[in-house]
C-alpha cells in the first residue's frame, strides 16, 4: 500500500475530519452565508463558550475558518469561512425573501458594489442603504464597478430608515453597521468586508469587490422569491 500521501491529500483529509462532527458542521453551515463572532455562534447553536472554542480551534487548524478583527469594536473578532477550502459545500435549504438590502455605514462603497453584483446575478430585488450615509457614492467604487462591467453612475446614497421594509433580508457588509444594528434584526447576515475607503487605493476597492463577488455568488443560489419554485 502506498502511504506516501501528497500534502494536498493530507490537507483535504484534515478538512473532512474537522467537518465530521455535528457541532463543527453546524458552525460551518452558519458561516457559509455570513460571518459571525464566537458569541453570536454560541447563542445561535446553544453551545457553551469553552466547547465552542474547542470546535473553532479545530476548524482553524484545518484551514476551514479564519478570524478578523472588527473595524468597529476592536475587542471583537469575527469568524469567516475560507471558501476555497469548501468549494463543493452548498447551503442547505432556501431563504425566501421579497428583497435583499445591503447595508454599510456610509452606503458609498461596499453596499453599493454588493447591490450591483446582486442585480446582475439574481431575480430577487435588491437595494442598499447606510446607517450614516455619505453625500455621494465613492468615486473609486464607481470606477471599480465600471472596470468589472457594472455601473454605479446613477447610484445615490440612502439612509436605512428610508429603505428598509419589514420582510427584507438585511446583509450588513461592514462591522460598524452590523454592530450598530445590534439585536434589532436577529435574522440577518453579516459580511465582515474591510473598508476600502479607509485605505483609499484602487487595489483596496478591487479586493473588496472580489470578496463581495464571492459572497454574492454563494448567497444567490440560496435565495428565492416567496412562492417561486
Amino acid at each position: 500500500m502506498n502511504t506516501d500521501w501528497s500534502l494536498d491529500l493530507v490537507a483535504r483529509a484534515r478538512v473532512h475530519a474537522a467537518l465530521g462532527e455535528p457541532a463543527r458542521l453546524a458552525v460551518v453551515e452558519l458561516l457559509l452565508l455570513g460571518d459571525a463572532s464566537p458569541s453570536e455562534l454560541g447563542r445561535a447553536l446553544g453551545l457553551p463558550s469553552n466547547l465552542l472554542a474547542h470546535h473553532v480551534k479545530l476548524l482553524e487548524q484545518a484551514g476551514v475558518v479564519e478570524r478578523s478583527r472588527s473595524e468597529a469594536d476592536h475587542r471583537r473578532t469575527y469568524l469567516r469561512l475560507r471558501p476555497a477550502v469548501l468549494a463543493d459545500l452548498v447551503p442547505r435549504g432556501l431563504r425566501r425573501v421579497p428583497r435583499v438590502v445591503f447595508v454599510c455605514s456610509h452606503n458609498s462603497a461596499r453596499s453599493q458594489l454588493a447591490a450591483a453584483l446582486w442585480k446582475r446575478g439574481s431575480r430577487v430585488p435588491v437595494a442598499s442603504a447606510g446607517t450614516e450615509p455619505a453625500r455621494r457614492v465613492h468615486p473609486l467604487a464607481v470606477e471599480t464597478a465600471r472596470s468589472h462591467g457594472l455601473s454605479l453612475a446613477r447610484a445615490r446614497t440612502h439612509h436605512l430608515d428610508e429603505v428598509l421594509q419589514p420582510d427584507d433580508l438585511v446583509v450588513a457588509v461592514c462591522d460598524n453597521a452590523h454592530e450598530e444594528l445590534g439585536e434589532e434584526r436577529a435574522d440577518r447576515l453579516h459580511w465582515s468586508v474591510p473598508d476600502p475607503a479607509a485605505v483609499g487605493t484602487p487595489d483596496a476597492f478591487d479586493r473588496a469587490f472580489r470578496d463581495l463577488a464571492d459572497r454574492v455568488e454563494r448567497l444567490v443560489p440560496a435565495t428565492r422569491l416567496p412562492g417561486e419554485a
